[in-house]
């Protein structure tokens, strides 16, 4: 099982707050620092305000030197197709081949609103989002010195040199992640190498799993020779060393420990956050992205590395 740290910079900070929790996760020896994309805080103050997804990503790239960097997701919403692709490969050259792209169809309306961006129909957010995994992937994986060109309903590439191109081959991994049952699974089966469920609990993350194997079949992914689709979870963690520890750090982000339990995270001592993630194991769960509140609890990573990652 692999452990990735998941943060949500637009509840409020500062680029050195992230590079400080992001430097502190490869020294605890996680495997990842993902950050939501997300313009506007979801409850509180939302102070100083957001810190956008990809430039923060292009600096820790070059401030850290062994973890994967990646969103979890980024809106295809906020992005033309063919500079997400230009950006996305250019901070993978500076990581030196550790990035990872999350892309979603964007769900949060009041960003939108607030920042002048179009938010379109469901359907149409939906298709959006296939058209821009096939030309992020298609532009990728066009060899170098061919071109590329596409005609969709949304997006049109005419004689693209496709360039430049990730570090990592045959690109940079993408994720495709959601709780619904039909179009996610099988876009995730067509283009991503890792999907995700956020925030559900072990039976519906179950759920989820068993669609995208379906869906896996359907697109003929499973006889294709593609490497199988990698497992995973967000959930929301609270660990403390005794109950008194997880009631305080419950109250410093405002959550309810059972609440979490039961539907959308893990908390208590690492003894209990042990068996709920390898309850996720058990459905086939291989990374789990631990969303934490708190960015400014280093002792929270300290005691989650010493005495949760070594147990799973």
């Amino acid at each position: 099982m692999r452990l990735c740290i998941f943060t949500e910079p637009q509840q409020g900070a500062k680029y050195r707050d992230l590079l400080r929790i992001a430097r502190h996760t490869e020294e605890c020896g996680f495997d990842g620092f993902f950050r939501s994309d997300h313009y506007v805080t979801m409850g509180g103050s939302g102070l100083p305000g957001p810190t956008d997804a990809w430039l923060t990503l292009a600096a820790l790239a070059v401030q850290t030197s062994r973890i994967r960097l990646g969103t979890l997701v980024t809106s295809a919403t906020f992005r033309l197709p063919g500079p997400l692709a230009i950006g996305v490969a250019q901070v993978d050259e500076m990581s030196g081949g550790r990035v990872e792209l999350g892309l979603g169809t964007g769900w949060f309306e009041e960003e939108h609103q607030a920042y002048g961006i179009p938010f379109p129909s469901p359907a149409e957010r939906f298709d959006r989002l296939t058209e821009q995994l096939e030309v992020v992937t298609g532009l990728w994986g066009t060899p170098v010195g061919d071109t590329f060109d596409y005609s969709g309903k949304y997006y049109r590439l005419v004689g693209s040199p496709a360039l430049p191109k990730p570090v990592q081959s045959p690109g940079v991994p993408v994720i495709v992640g959601g709780k619904g049952l039909r179009r996610t699974p099988m876009l995730a089966a067509r283009f991503a190498d890792e999907f995700n469920v956020p925030f559900s609990s072990a039976d519906e993350v179950a759920r989820s799993y068993a669609a995208v194997a379906e869906a896996a079949e359907r697109t003929g992914r499973t006889e294709s020779g593609r490497a199988p689709l990698v497992l995973s979870a967000a959930l929301a963690v609270l660990c403390g060393r005794s109950d008194a520890e997880v009631r305080r750090r419950a109250e410093a982000i405002g959550r309810d420990p059972d609440e979490m339990r039961t539907s959308y995270g893990v908390a208590g001592t690492p003894e209990q956050v042990v068996e709920q993630i390898r309850a996720y194991a058990e459905h086939g769960a291989s990374r789990i992205f631990l969303q934490v509140l708190d960015i400014a609890d280093l002792d929270h990573l300290d005691l989650i590395a010493a005495e949760v990652a070594p147990r799973l």
